[in-house]
Parts: structure tokens; C-alpha cells; sequence
């Protein structure tokens, strides 16, 4: 189609063959709508907080035609600076507290998680959530025991967020039998259901109407239980996000929709992909919901609007859709060097770091640094005992891949 005035066309930027070309045998469409820039306006995002600015570009090839795109090569997207107003947010310390000691606790065991990878004992591969941590945290805190988690192969923080043993979860890392599914899930399928953690699901989007399921149980049956449900935003561009948040508009679900937009999708920058700049909070009025956005990557913006969301739900107020900002500090999992992101992006997002951030604001607001020194120090000791417990697990035997089949434990055929 013929490009809007001013656009740059891919195949200016990229010198992608025309169609027809024969380096272009399935004629790919040689011009694309530039990814939309982020402005002043979009600060006013919604009432509960406002958005951090992403903007971006199309990435540039090589010197030769057909080559392909080197999304290193663009334009970083750079962090807002933090928004220090969020100190005076009516938090109480012991809760400030808390949210300090599980990212504490979130932060050290992703490290031992990828230390026992490196020394070949994680079964599989893992994703890390290093640098998102404060999203899981801020959510964990808010939400009541009975309440329910959902989310994706991402989902260690997430799980012991929600108060799982860091043992047993470190020990379903290491396919032991003492993990939390006895060796058999690993690290892309955990679940914890005494402690609401409802399951981590490798199918992308597949448990936002799962989550849905949850929620209009707890309608059912007359609770004030609210079911969260996380997921990347890569998930925002499949039917099933569509299909989910729908049902729950219209049947007034209490159900929290969660996009952690970490802006790459596996290995795609969102926006490249994406018609809109922000790929949840922007589809949010579709389906008559509040656009919010948050600040991922600060623990006070993200458990105040936590506690928000889940109160109106909880109170029969219905569905919410939150997209928090956020980067991860490594690849999209341990096979990924992550070497498709400017480098000037990802050191000024480490620079964004929500712990060090934090551990500064709690001395400002007068907690005195051996209080934090001691939380630091007790979640040490506590990840030993737990990198102690899973290794000491035994590996699962022949008879036990044939229990937990069904629901009564066992794996007899059933007519």
C-alpha cells in the first residue's frame, strides 16, 4: 500500500526487496506504518497512574539487501526517570517493608536458580524475571491467600511471591522429587494451589480464560475472591487476550488482567508489531474497561495500584486490564544472550533497577540501614536452606510418572 506522508517505508530503512523481486519470492509488502511515538499526551493515561514513555523507530539493515533487520541497531527505549512522588503514597512501612524482603527474596533466588543452571543441574532451560521483580511483589502483597495467581513459563517470582517454600520450588527447578510437583513440572509449569498459585502455563495466552474460569467460580459461589493473571505482551496480540477480556467485561468477572510489558515479545520489540504504542492499557476501551498503566519497575506505584484494582473487584466492581512497564535484565531465557537489544537500552533500564531504587527510598523514609542489611542477610540464609533442601531431593523414579495422572492420584484408565 502506499505510505501515510512522512513514514518511513521499510523499504527505505531496511532495503527490503520490492515484490516480485526474486529476493523477495513471497512478496512481502514493502512499505509498514512507522511505529507510533509516545508523547506528552499519552501522560495522562488514566487516573491511577501515569505511563513511563517508550518511544522507538524502525530498526536499519546492513549494506545489503535482504538482510536481515538488526533490532540492536535501533533507537533505545530509554526508562522515565523514577517518579519520587510514589514515596509519599499511603503505604505503611511494615507493608514498604514486605514489598522490600520479597524482592529481596525473588532477586536472590533467580541468581541461585541461574547459578545451578550454569553448573548443568536445572532441568531444561528457565526464564528469569531479574529486573521485573517488583511487579510480582507488588501484586503478591496485595493479594489475600485465597486469592488466585495465574501465569506464564515466567513464573518463579510469581510463585513464591504467593508464599510457595523457595525448597520445594528450587527442587521442581532441579527435577527432584521433593519439588513442589515432585520433579515433574519444572520450571515452566509451576503450581502451588494451597497457595493460590494456580499454575505457570507455556502455551502463550492460553490461561487468561483459565484465570476467567477461576474468577466466575469465585462469583458462583459467592466469595469476594479475585484471580490475577499475568502475562507478557507478546500475549496481547493473540485471540485468546481478546476472547478473555471480553467474557470478562460482560460478565463482570473479577478478574485482573496483568501485562508485564517487558517491550520485547521473546525476541520482537513489541512496537514493531503492534498498532498501537501501548499494547494492553491501549486496547483497554475496547472492551469498556479503564487504560492503566503503571511503573513496573517501582514496587510502592505497582502494589498501590494493586490494591486498587482487587479492592474494586473484590467489592463486585468487575474486571481490570494493568499493563506495567518493565525490562528483564537478561534474554528471553537462558539459551538467549539477548544480544538483539541496544546496549545503551539495556544498561539505562538496569540503571531503573526496582531494588537498589527502593532500598534507597525505605532510608529516606527513615528505615534505618541495618533493618535492610538484616532482611538481606535473613533471605541469604534462607536461599542456602533452600539450594540445601532441593539438592538433597532424590531423583524421581520409573513409577513415579505414573502418578497424579488424574485427579484421584493415580494413572488407571478410566471408561
Amino acid at each position: 500500500m502506499r505510505p501515510s506522508p512522512g513514514l518511513r517505508t521499510a523499504a527505505n530503512d531496511c532495503n527490503l526487496p520490492a515484490a516480485g523481486d526474486p529476493r523477495n519470492p513471497v512478496g512481502f509488502p514493502t512499505s509498514f506504518r512507522q511505529a507510533p511515538q509516545a508523547s506528552d499526551k499519552d501522560a495522562a493515561h488514566g487516573p491511577i497512574s501515569a505511563p513511563l514513555r517508550v518511544s522507538g523507530r524502525w530498526p536499519v539493515s546492513g549494506e545489503h539487501p535482504g538482510e536481515l533487520l538488526d533490532y540492536a541497531q535501533r533507537a533505545p527505549r530509554l526508562p522515565d526517570a523514577v517518579n519520587e512522588a510514589n514515596a509519599d503514597l499511603p503505604i505503611p512501612l511494615d507493608t514498604r517493608r514486605r514489598l522490600y524482603e520479597v524482592q529481596q527474596y525473588l532477586r536472590q533466588f533467580e541468581k541461585r536458580a541461574y547459578d545451578l543452571f550454569m553448573q548443568n543441574l536445572v532441568k531444561g532451560t528457565s526464564h528469569l524475571s531479574l529486573g521485573m521483580e517488583a511487579i510480582a511483589t507488588g501484586f503478591g502483597v496485595a493479594m489475600r491467600p485465597d486469592d488466585y495467581s495465574f501465569a506464564t513459563y515466567r513464573g518463579h517470582a510469581h510463585t513464591l511471591a504467593r508464599g510457595t517454600p523457595g525448597g520445594p520450588v528450587l527442587a521442581e527447578l532441579l527435577g527432584r522429587s521433593n519439588g513442589i510437583l515432585g520433579g515433574k513440572g519444572g520450571s515452566m509449569h509451576l503450581t502451588s494451589v494451597e497457595h493460590g498459585m494456580m499454575g505457570s502455563y507455556a502455551i502463550i495466552g492460553a490461561h487468561l480464560c483459565i484465570a476467567n474460569g477461576a474468577a466466575w467460580s469465585a462469583k458462583m459461589r459467592g466469595t469476594d475472591q479475585v484471580a490475577v493473571c499475568f502475562f507478557g505482551d507478546g500475549t496481547t496480540n493473540i485471540g485468546a487476550f481478546h476472547e478473555a477480556l471480553n467474557m470478562a467485561a460482560i460478565w463482570d468477572l473479577p478478574t485482573i488482567f496483568v501485562c508485564e510489558n517487558n517491550l520485547y515479545m521473546e525476541y520482537t520489540p513489541i512496537d514493531l508489531i503492534t498498532a498501537v504504542p501501548h499494547p494492553a492499557a491501549d486496547r483497554a476501551a475496547a472492551y469498556g474497561l479503564e487504560p492503566i498503566m503503571v511503573d513496573g519497575n517501582d514496587p510502592d506505584a505497582v502494589y498501590d495500584v494493586a490494591r486498587r484494582v482487587i479492592d474494586n473487584a473484590r467489592a463486585g466492581g468487575g474486571p481490570a486490564l494493568v499493563e506495567a512497564v518493565t525490562y528483564r535484565h537478561g534474554g528471553h531465557s537462558r539459551a538467549d544472550p539477548g544480544k538483539y537489544r541496544p546496549a545503551e537500552e539495556v544498561e539505562a533500564w538496569k540503571g531503573r533497577d526496582p531494588i537498589p531504587m527502593y532500598h534507597a527510598r525505605l532510608l529516606a523514609l527513615g528505615v534505618p540501614e541495618e533493618d535492610l542489611s538484616a532482611i538481606v542477610h535473613a533471605v541469604t540464609e534462607q536461599i542456602e536452606e533452600a539450594t540445601e533442601f532441593a539438592k538433597a531431593g532424590a531423583e524421581p523414579t520409573a513409577e513415579d510418572m505414573m502418578t497424579e495422572v488424574w485427579a484421584d492420584g493415580g494413572s488407571a484408565w478410566r471408561n
